[in-house]
């Protein structure tokens, strides 16, 4: 299948109703393929995901539709938009700390998805210390998070299920060593909106 194909059928998904940012429809995405605008395409389809819950195959087609075009960053999102539905989406607006501070972090973190710190999120052990758990975190519009910056994060967490109890309002913490690296307020936590194990793929 090709790349035309390929954003055809994802965009085939897309019901006539949904709307993006400046009103952009799927009938915007038409035109750009008539015109094989494909680049363009693509981003008003990954647009035009935000706004309603994707059917299977959506976002997975739309990833190997960005891998095809040598699109990494999209690529990435798109697999990252698979897993989030059916692991669920966890958003906080996450603050570093600077440099100097008690984080020994003196250089910007990756935003599209390739860390994995570890996240104190009020659970605790027997002995009262934090259990800490593994999230994969993605930057909202910007590529890196730099020590001392605040920025809105996706939380892709490990072990789905031990996140559950999170509600808008609570506080987490970010640790790469046994001292906080930054500080959060949970902004919006969804179940999963199609249940089931993440694909192997998606993990990767």
């Amino acid at each position: 299948m090709d790349v035309v194909a390929m954003l055809e059928a994802a965009a085939l998904l897309v019901p006539q109703g949904a709307a993006g940012e400046g009103d952009v429809t799927v009938a915007d995405v038409w035109d750009c393929l008539a015109h094989d605008e494909w680049e363009v395409a693509l981003g008003l389809l990954e647009e035009l995901g935000q706004g309603w819950t994707a059917p299977a195959g959506f976002w997975e087609e739309l990833g190997r539709a960005a891998a095809m075009l040598g699109l990494a960053r999209s690529e990435a999102w798109c697999r990252w938009r698979e897993y989030e539905d059916r692991a669920g989406v966890v958003r906080a607006q996450l603050t570093l700390e600077p440099v100097g501070g008690s984080s020994f972090r003196r250089t910007p973190m990756p935003g599209a998805g390739v860390m994995r710190p570890l996240w104190d999120i009020g659970s605790r052990r027997p002995d009262g210390a934090p259990d800490l758990h593994v999230a994969c975190m993605w930057v909202e519009y910007a590529h890196e998070l730099a020590p001392g910056e605040r920025a809105v994060v996706r939380l892709l967490p490990l072990t789905p299920e031990r996140w559950r109890h999170l509600a808008p309002g609570d506080r987490i913490a970010l640790h790469e060593t046994a001292v906080p690296g930054g500080t959060g307020t949970v902004l919006e936590v969804r179940p999963p909106s199609r249940p089931g194990a993440p694909s192997r793929r998606s993990r990767e």
